[in-house]
């Protein structure tokens, strides 16, 4: 219930529309919206215009009656954004993080961006989504061996966090909330009617601002403002089963990964290992990675960012995704990290060039920027119970 009333947006739905869309009875839906508005989370939103008989009343959800928060771990930075219950960005935070350092000093430094992001008038949080340097095993909670950082191995982030900060934390790699925010932007603008009035707020909102996105044969794709507010979006789930909509975020920071959006969800893999998309060997016998093995796109890609050839870049980023594309027939391909943000229109266009040059059929994928950040997506795995969906 709640999540169509966020899908709707300031504008709401009658009883009977809820009643249709949940496939309730009129009885069930008055019971459950009287213990929402009860709660504080649902209000009236006025009344629909009458077309005979008495004017429906409509409902709406409150943005403001709860946050959460979502938090970024990168190996040299952490982001924290709190946001409230349409997904939009109410406060933020940022600072350097020396994931080198070690657990126990990255804790520190994410319960003191939670500390600085909270409601200063002590409005409680949901919970915190915490997205981090893969691989680890979100549903125990327990970090894998990140290359390079072996003391992190089997490290229980998920427990130690919940007991520093005595809120229920959502753990994932940072390129599956990448994917959790880059496909609810893209199925946002896709119906860019779901949320009309809170997209024209400047800034809130996955909706707010749009900016290029590659034409490669099968349509244009329209993506929005790098920033934009929103994780997974209103009405995320509802669209997921409306057509093939999957999609592919490919991560490009300080490594490269991807999040897979397939059949509506994350897909991680039976040992939540899926999407080590930097980890593909492109050149035999190429350039030692930091994974162990030789000329993966990683060590590739980022070799040329850091000789200052960002086109070289951005093709073998294309190259590596149309490996993927073809394994996946995904339709959107989505960008997004410090890299892609550096240099948009570069790497939009020199990806899709190499997916249209390698295209096996005439439904090329759509390449467009991301939309919105990996906390943005951590803050919306942890807002998903609420709304009746997973982490």
């Amino acid at each position: 219930m709640l999540d169509l009333l966020r899908g709707a947006g300031p504008a709401g739905l009658g009883r009977a529309e809820l009643a249709a869309r949940a496939g309730l009875t009129p009885q069930a839906v008055s019971k459950i919206t009287a213990r929402l508005a009860a709660d504080g989370l649902i209000a009236e939103a006025g009344r629909a215009a009458s077309t005979g008989g008495k004017p429906r009343t409509l409902l709406r959800l409150i943005p403001e009656a709860r946050h959460a928060v979502g938090v970024h771990m990168d190996r040299d930075e952490l982001r924290a954004v709190r946001v409230d219950l349409a997904g939009r960005v109410v406060a933020e935070s940022r600072g350097p993080l020396d994931f080198g350092a070690g657990p126990e000093a990255a804790v520190e430094a994410v319960v003191r961006a939670v500390a600085r992001v909270k409601d200063p008038t002590g409005l409680p949080l949901l919970g915190v989504g915490v997205a981090a340097p893969g691989p680890l095993d979100y549903r125990a909670g327990a970090m894998g061996r990140v290359t390079g950082y072996p003391s992190w191995k089997s490290f229980p982030l998920r427990g130690v966090l919940e007991g520093r900060l005595g809120l229920p934390v959502l753990l994932d790699k940072d390129t599956n909330a990448g994917a959790v925010a880059a496909a609810g932007a893209w199925l946002r603008a896709a119906w860019p009617d779901a949320d009309a009035d809170a997209d024209a707020d400047a800034g809130a909102g996955v909706g707010a601002g749009a900016f290029v996105a590659a034409d490669v044969g099968g349509g244009v794709g329209v993506g929005l403002s790098a920033g934009a507010g929103v994780g997974a979006g209103p009405g995320v789930d509802a669209y997921a089963g409306d057509g093939p909509h999957t999609c592919v975020y490919l991560h490009v920071g300080t490594g490269l990964g991807a999040g897979l959006w397939l059949r509506g969800g994350v897909y991680r893999g039976a040992r939540s290992a899926a999407g080590e998309f930097g980890h593909q060997v492109l050149l035999l016998d190429g350039p030692p990675c930091r994974c162990g093995a030789r000329g993966c796109v990683e060590v590739l890609c980022l070799g040329a960012v850091a000789r200052g050839e960002l086109s070289e870049a951005a093709r073998i980023l294309g190259e590596a995704a149309a490996n993927l594309v073809a394994l996946l027939d995904v339709d959107r391909v989505l960008l997004g990290g410090r890299v892609v943000a550096a240099a948009p229109d570069v790497f939009v266009a020199e990806v899709g060039a190499v997916l249209a040059a390698r295209a096996l059929d005439p439904a090329r994928p759509v390449v467009a920027l991301a939309g919105a950040g990996v906390a943005e997506g951590a803050a919306e795995m942890a807002l998903a119970p609420l709304f009746g969906r997973a982490g």
